[in-house]
């Protein structure tokens, strides 16, 4: 599962593997701000029903 700082530096290659993996993401639900990682994890959380560690996982 990438840590924060492995996902910040890829951001760009992990929002593609998700919006593969889930058509409905739009831009604006990948939206990825510095400092607001909690902000953004739950939006996925919401969007997606998974919990944090299983969106991460996806991510492998």
């Amino acid at each position: 599962m990438p840590n924060s700082k492995e996902i910040k530096g890829n951001w760009n290659e992990l929002k593609g593997k998700l919006k593969q993996k889930f058509a409905e993401l739009t831009d604006d639900d990948l939206l990825y701000e510095e400092g607001k990682d909690d902000e953004l994890w739950g939006k996925l959380q919401q969007k997606l029903g998974k919990t944090e560690k299983e969106i991460k996982s996806l991510l492998d």
